[in-house]
């Protein structure tokens, strides 16, 4: 399988909802320190099972998640990109 995808991606995929889905490579969130993106290893309906392949594939290090359709990290607005936002605004109107 071995796909790219950010979380969000994942979540909004027909193909993941409802399943596990085993992540590798993953870039975490800071904040929250939860998987933002990865490369969708395998998934599964079953997390017994997901787990047993990746533990005859060697892949230990993978995160694991459970995609159930919803979006679990949004992306923060800092005051700096408001400030922007703003400034662009200004200009515009």
């Amino acid at each position: 399988m071995n796909k790219r995808m950010t979380w969000p991606q994942i979540c909004r995929t027909a193909e993941f909802k409802g399943l596990w889905v085993a992540l590798d490579n993953c870039r975490y969130d800071e904040a929250t320190m939860k998987p933002i993106e990865g490369d969708v290893v395998d998934s599964d309906e079953e997390l017994a099972a997901l787990c047993g392949r990746m533990r005859e594939a060697r892949k230990c290090s993978c995160a694991i998640l459970f995609c159930d359709g919803e979006v679990l990290i949004q992306q923060q607005v800092t005051q700096s990109s408001q400030q922007t936002e703003s400034a662009v605004e200004a200009r515009t109107h």
